[in-house]
């Protein structure tokens, strides 16, 4: 199967296997690294949701509903998408899992493991907990860490993945030094940065942070710019 990344700013995602679109966490409305709009969309298969908040589900809803596609979340937050409507008339019923779950769609084997972090969601219901995903496809894992802290359980939900998308902007998730401990915990053949650079309080230098892994991994960083595509 053929696999792509594409970084779309912050921590959002375009994940494309073979001929399915898979959005992670889709933040384009006031984010001020977005190049692109939530309206721009189409073609989308399913919507991935790491937890509740506002800059990860900003745009999940007008998204899905433009698309008339799946969301993946966690139970919580599924409830919360169908009190909007999503599983009657057009719109799929929302796919809620819980830690530790898995579910086979038509992309791969989807994971959905432990985050430690705190979901609210932007009205101020509870948004569950936090979560990333373990995505297989074919013989090749993807691991998406998503908002985290660095944990050494990492080790056994995320071992010699291939790739690891993991987060370096500091104060709200792990920084460079953790993300670090993180590498070395899972030990996947290449890693991503996420979540840094949006705003001031989570700004990174990926060069930076790309020096250090290599001097202290083995595994082969990738930097991308917002809208650039890594193939795997």
């Amino acid at each position: 199967m053929a696999i792509a990344l594409t970084w779309l700013s912050h921590a959002s995602w375009l994940i494309e296997v073979d001929s399915h679109r898979i959005l992670l966490d889709p933040f384009f409305t006031d984010n001020p690294a977005a190049q692109t709009t939530a309206d721009s969309w189409d073609s989308i298969s399913h919507v991935l949701v790491s937890h509740g908040h506002f800059d990860h589900v900003k745009d999940v809803e007008a998204i899905a509903r433009r698309n008339a596609c799946p969301i993946v979340c966690n139970f919580e937050i599924s409830q919360w998408y169908g009190d909007k409507g999503f599983g009657s008339g057009d719109l799929p019923a929302p796919i809620g899992m819980n830690l530790g779950g898995q579910i086979e769609l038509p992309f791969g084997k989807l994971k959905m493991v432990p985050a430690v972090h705190s979901s609210t969601l932007p009205d101020g219901s509870p948004g569950g907990t936090a979560a990333g995903f373990v995505l297989t496809t074919g013989s090749r894992s993807l691991y998406f860490a998503c908002d985290t802290a660095f944990f050494s359980d990492m080790k056994h939900y995320a071992y010699g993945v291939d790739v690891a998308v993991l987060p370096i902007g500091d104060l709200y998730t792990m920084g460079v030094e953790d993300c670090l401990h993180a590498i070395q915990t899972i030990e996947p053949l290449a890693v991503l940065p996420t979540h840094y650079g949006t705003w001031p309080p989570i700004a990174q230098d990926p060069k930076t942070w790309a020096e250090q892994v290599r001097e202290n991994t083995s595994a082969k960083p990738i930097v991308l710019g917002i809208g650039e595509r890594y193939e795997i």
